[in-house]
């Protein structure tokens, strides 16, 4: 089957491009990253296998366009957390919800960070990344009574990369299985609503008095 013949079965204005991003979306989120091909993903969307390379140039290019996806619905989700509730509430809202989007989609959130696997510079990705951080940094900036847009201070910036740090290894253990093994919770939901807001609480939010 050529591109032709499959423009022809209704991909229209992107939507080959798009139909690739989904099924490649989809591979990784039933086999991960150790069982995606480039090959299965073009039999998913119905095309040549020689169909992604040219959309795409290469798998890293087609990978780094899921991993934008994956930014940007990660950063979605920041900014609704962040959105209402006090600030401590908000900071642990957006915890929970990072740790959440893990969860829901594990291949994705795998793939974000390995970047042996993705192109470095391309915009979509830069973008994405950039409005996923900023969610997180604003958050930080009010809780430090600094202004919006403005530059977290030495402080502030350990702060927020110690959040980071500390939700992103959370979400590593709850998809590795390994705190369900030594922390007294009922369910992966009893993790996140209770014991992640809680460490929050006590390694960030506390120490601001």
């Amino acid at each position: 089957m050529n591109e032709k013949k499959t423009s022809e079965r209704g991909y229209h204005h992107g939507g080959l491009r798009d139909a690739l991003i989904r099924a490649a979306d989809d591979l990784l989120a039933e086999r991960g990253l150790e069982g995606f091909t480039l090959r299965e993903t073009a039999r998913r969307a119905g095309v040549s296998p020689a169909a992604p390379s040219h959309h795409f140039g290469s798998t890293a290019g087609l990978l780094t366009e899921v991993a934008a996806l994956g930014y940007a619905e990660l950063a979605r989700r920041l900014n609704l957390a962040g959105a209402s509730g006090t600030l401590p509430e908000r900071l642990k809202a957006q915890g929970v919800a990072y740790v959440r989007f893990a969860v829901d989609f594990p291949g994705r959130f795998h793939l974000m960070f390995r970047h042996d696997m993705l192109l470095q510079g391309q915009a979509s990705l830069d973008q994405a990344t950039g409005e996923a951080w900023d969610a997180l940094e604003r958050t930080v900036l009010a809780l430090r009574g600094q202004p919006e847009g403005s530059e977290l201070d030495a402080e502030g910036e350990a702060m927020l990369i110690g959040i980071w740090s500390t939700t992103h290894g959370f979400a590593h253990l709850t998809l590795d299985k390994k705190l369900a093994r030594i922390v007294d919770c009922g369910s992966d939901a009893d993790m996140l609503d209770i014991l992640l807001p809680s460490i929050i609480d006590t390694l960030w939010i506390k120490k601001l008095g």
